[in-house]
């Protein structure tokens, strides 16, 4: 008789591990509590769910077609980053060494419900709470939760070791907008690869706004514009402005306005999608990691995968990925194994897939947050970004591969990195560095 799985959560980490445990040949029940229609037109997406690279890529066709492959795909970032004052300090535009892809959350959700249920699995709308949960997992081989920050994340105590943060390090604000090809033309004042290039402005005091080809579940081509406001900037009061996607698109035209100029022209000519009122969202995330291995009533151990387990702040995009990864190495883990899922086995996946990533794809978070931890990673990795391609594209390859900045603490070690990728001392890259815009590294 195969075995059995229940799978609490039809989000994106929640499709994709019933999808692939039912494809490993596992008897599997996906809990919602929405109906699927709802799942896909009625909720707003919880984020952009990119690839930042082929990690990730690969760990997604462990599991699950890819039915976007026809779709755009970034080729790098166009970085531009303002001091305090507001004056042009950094620039720099760097080749990713690899395609990224933003797909609308709700439609990798709902094409991996639709491929769950024509693999056999079962779809059951109802809510789960822990006295449910209970009673599920008394039944189900294997049982794993993945509902993100809701009611059933209390089983999953914090992890006070793993865990660096305790509030938000954002207020959180996006909206996709319509409008614009990504042809050379609109965004050549900036650089010459149009729209295979993400922009991402960044300002020293109050935040930052990335700007993206985005895969949207009804208009298709379309941009994602996410804002991330530090807490004590003057940002903020503005993302609380924001009461739909047209006040949303508003926001975001009064910042580029009054922050980053430069791109208001084009920005503005990208409009709101009509036929999706849930198309921006505003909220915060405290970056957490929970005790993965959580245990209901009766005792029966339950896993905890994607934001249920780490949940980030999403300004390097590693939320998704990070959850893919966990999933995939998770089911063909459990394809594998002939025992029980006991506690001390699922735990010992779960730390697997933290050494392997979940701890480099939180530092690297780190560091885009401007952690004072990695204040002299900025201070020395970004001047020398401006100056090297090599130094650029390094520092995004850590999107796709996070590991490697576990390895790079000290100044001395940085300056080694910096190095080690430009082929040539640290200090020789540096000293050509001069703030401002006027020569943004072009790879």
């Amino acid at each position: 008789m195969s075995r059995t799985a229940a799978v609490i959560g039809a989000g994106l980490a929640g499709s994709s591990a019933a999808l692939g445990l039912a494809r490993a040949g596992f008897r599997v029940t996906l809990y919602s509590d929405r109906e699927r229609a709802d799942l896909r037109d009625a909720l707003p997406a919880t984020g952009t769910a990119v690839y930042f690279g082929n990690d990730a890529r690969a760990a997604d066709a462990r599991v699950a077609e890819d039915h976007y492959a026809d779709s755009h795909h970034s080729l790098g970032n166009s970085v531009r980053i303002h001091a305090a004052d507001g004056s042009p300090a950094i620039a720099f535009d760097g080749a990713f060494t690899y395609r990224a892809q933003a797909v609308d959350v709700r439609l990798r959700t709902d094409d991996r419900i639709g491929d769950f249920l024509d693999a056999g699995g079962t779809f059951e709308v109802r809510p789960i709470d822990p006295e449910a949960l209970d009673r599920i997992a008394a039944d189900a081989d294997l049982t794993v939760v993945a509902t993100g920050k809701g009611a059933l994340a209390s089983l999953f105590p914090v992890d006070e070791q793993r865990s660096v943060y305790r509030t938000p390090q954002r207020q959180l604000l996006t909206v996709t907008l319509a409008g614009l090809d990504y042809s050379p033309e609109p965004w050549a004042y900036r650089t010459d690869r149009g729209g295979d290039y993400n922009l991402f402005n960044i300002h020293a005091t109050q935040g930052e706004i990335w700007i993206g080809p985005y895969l949207h579940k009804d208009a298709g081509p379309a941009w994602s514009l996410l804002g991330w406001a530090r807490p004590d900037g003057e940002w903020p009061a503005r993302f609380d402005r924001a009461t739909d996607a047209a006040s949303a698109r508003q926001v975001f035209v009064d910042l580029i306005r009054d922050y980053f100029p430069d791109d208001l022209p084009t920005v503005e000519r990208l409009q709101v999608i009509d036929a999706d009122p849930q198309s921006w969202l505003r909220g915060a995330v405290t970056p957490t990691v929970r005790r993965p291995v959580g245990s209901t009533a009766s005792g029966h151990p339950v896993a905890a995968i994607g934001d249920t387990a780490i949940a980030f702040d999403p300004i390097t995009g590693q939320g998704a990925q990070n959850s893919i990864i966990q999933v995939a190495d998770l089911v063909e883990a459990a394809a594998d194994h002939t025992g029980p899922f006991t506690e001390q086995w699922l735990r010992e996946q779960f730390d697997r897939h933290w050494e392997r990533r979940g701890l480099g794809a939180s530092e690297v978070t780190r560091l885009y947050l401007g952690d004072p931890d990695y204040a002299v990673h900025a201070e020395l990795a970004f001047p020398a970004a401006a100056v090297s391609p090599a130094v650029a594209q390094s520092l995004f390859t850590l999107l796709d591969v996070p590991n490697p900045i576990l390895d790079v603490r000290t100044r001395e070690e940085v300056l080694g990195f910096i190095g080690a990728v430009a082929g040539e001392p640290a200090e020789d890259v540096l000293a050509r560095f001069e703030p401002g815009f006027a020569s943004a590294a072009r790879l």
